[in-house]
């Protein structure tokens, strides 16, 4: 975690580790966070963009979710149960980890950006739920 955490406050992330294998990632400009967790040999990242009623995510939406056209190109979403009716919808990447070298490192700040690019079309797409 440790380099990790270092490699991406290197390239001006804020990152915190609020829990053991945990990260919260901040794009300082944005102010958008992501999530990352270590699972063995995996990171997987998370960036919750909405949370909602979840009879308002009807089958459309699914649909439009899962349209390999809707401009999401290199993240997938999921739905997480927030409790008292509601669902968080997320976008979602993960990269395997090897031995922390370069190909690591330019996989973790691959994944990074992508969701930070992707979140662009996700929150266009799923910002419709929040009316």
């Amino acid at each position: 975690m440790g380099q990790i955490h270092a490699l991406l406050a290197e390239r001006g992330y804020e990152v915190t580790e609020p829990a053991p294998d945990t990260l919260h990632i901040r794009e300082l400009d944005s102010g958008v966070s992501i999530q990352a967790v270590v699972e063995g040999d995996i990171i997987f990242f998370t960036l919750p963009c909405i949370t909602v009623a979840r009879a308002k995510v009807t089958p459309e939406i699914m649909a439009a979710m899962l349209d390999a056209g809707n401009g999401v190109s290199t993240s997938f979403f999921q739905l997480y149960d927030a409790g008292g009716g509601n669902v968080t919808v997320t976008l979602n990447n993960f990269c395997k980890l090897q031995e922390m070298g370069a190909e690591d490192e330019d996989d973790i700040l691959s994944c990074v950006h992508f969701l930070l690019v992707d979140v662009m079309s996700a929150r266009r797409l799923v910002g419709s739920l929040a009316a």
